[in-house]
């Protein structure tokens, strides 16, 4: 099937999306100027939890707004016959919907959809298909509601506008067609409410659209390689990057921690150990290299930890990182630290744990194998291709 991918985002995302060759319009340039996005990542690093999450959804309903009032225009002028849409991206059915155009759902995160023996996504507890367990998972999809009212209610005033159906359950705004995860199936918990047509693919990641970032590879010792990096979104708590220089020392390995973005280097103070620290880092060469990633559980990073068979140790900040963090453990991939529990000792004992215990080498390993044999990026465009070619589910 012949396209042309075309891409509609904030001014912020465009030198990404031209980078990786994908045609690129811009929306609400005067709502959200080039800058603007920096800024609004620069607060929600600063932030963890509940309040993270709060922001969070404040800047997608922002976004939402500015996308439902001026996409379906952009989208019809430049003849786009079908949408890919960001499970997170609450909007993007809405519009389908509106133009009468098929769509797939893409779950670049953690897997949304509401699963009675599944924890909410922002939470770190464990797995239970117990009764107590069902109603914990209920609570807590409660307790969720009021926090992502304020974009319900802004897409069902759209959704009145344009005479279409209301939605009755959060499930409602993702694809009928298909529906598709970067994790492979044996990473996600097991469900009881995933619709046929969802498939889970493996990770997308590849070097290709990547730019190339300067690193000093002529610095590293060739002792065990220890790679850390907190993402370039919840990345400004600069104590975390102390503890995890501190507790580090002493260890028979080598630390090198990605700020992100957070910060210059240079206007670090010497930290413990005397970690190797820079402002960005070619994060798939140095996966090839570590023995061990301590990260922020990103669903990005964690699947490119899977795909080059790097076993974890996860500080969850915000988000979906408490959720991917918590799969991370399931599988024996790694083990995670929670920011209330997070300090030299705990983290410490978890850096050990896993970099001495074989077990965790193979269970990444494991996933790895799972990851590729699932299909990955060519999978993807597969069930992409057919579902919008003849408009019918594509089943699992």
């Amino acid at each position: 099937m012949g396209t042309t991918s075309h891409y509609e985002g904030t001014l912020d995302s465009q030198s990404k999306v031209l980078a990786a060759g994908v045609e690129f319009q811009a929306i609400g340039e005067k709502d959200f100027p080039l800058g603007s996005g920096a800024e609004s990542l620069t607060k929600l690093g600063q932030l963890r939890g509940i309040a993270a999450l709060k922001y969070t959804i404040e800047l997608l309903k922002e976004i939402s707004a500015v996308t439902l009032r001026y996409a379906p225009a952009l989208l019809k002028a430049a003849g786009v016959e079908a949408m890919l849409v960001n499970q997170s991206s609450a909007e993007g059915g809405t519009i389908a919907d509106f133009l009468q155009i098929p769509f797939v759902t893409v779950c670049s995160a953690v897997v949304l959809n509401q699963d009675p023996n599944v924890p909410p996504f922002c939470t770190t507890w464990k797995y239970s298909p117990t009764w107590w367990g069902r109603l914990r998972n209920n609570i807590g999809y409660a307790l969720l509601y009021p926090v992502a009212k304020p974009i319900k209610d802004l897409i069902d005033n759209y959704r009145k506008e344009w005479k279409l159906p209301l939605y009755t359950h959060p499930s409602d705004g993702y694809s009928k067609l298909a529906q598709i995860s970067q994790a492979p199936s044996e990473f996600e918990y097991p469900r009881l409410e995933l619709p046929p047509w969802f498939h889970f693919t493996g990770t997308f990641h590849t070097r290709a659209s990547r730019a190339s970032v300067p690193f000093p590879f002529d610095k590293l010792t060739g002792k065990p390689l220890i790679y850390a990096s907190m993402g370039t979104l919840q990345n400004r708590l600069m104590w975390i990057f102390e503890t995890i220089a501190s507790a580090c020392e002493g260890l028979d390995a080598e630390l090198v921690i990605s700020l992100g973005g957070a910060a210059k280097p240079l206007g670090l103070p010497a930290l413990p150990g005397n970690p190797l620290v820079v402002e960005y880092a070619p994060q798939l060469e140095l996966l090839e290299k570590a023995a061990l990633m301590i990260t922020h559980a990103g669903m990005n990073t964690t699947m490119e930890c899977v795909k080059y068979g790097v076993p974890m140790v996860a500080i969850p900040v915000a988000n979906d990182q408490p959720g991917v963090a918590a799969r991370i453990a399931w599988t024996r991939a790694g083990e995670f630290v929670t920011l209330k529990k997070l300090n030299v000792a705990s983290l410490r004992a978890a850096v050990t744990k896993v970099l001495t215990q074989e077990s965790y080498k193979q269970n990444v390993l494991k996933l790895q194998k799972a990851t590729k044999s699932a299909g990955g990026v060519s999978r993807a465009a597969d069930i992409i291709e057919q579902a919008i070619s003849t408009g019918k589910p594509v089943l699992a």
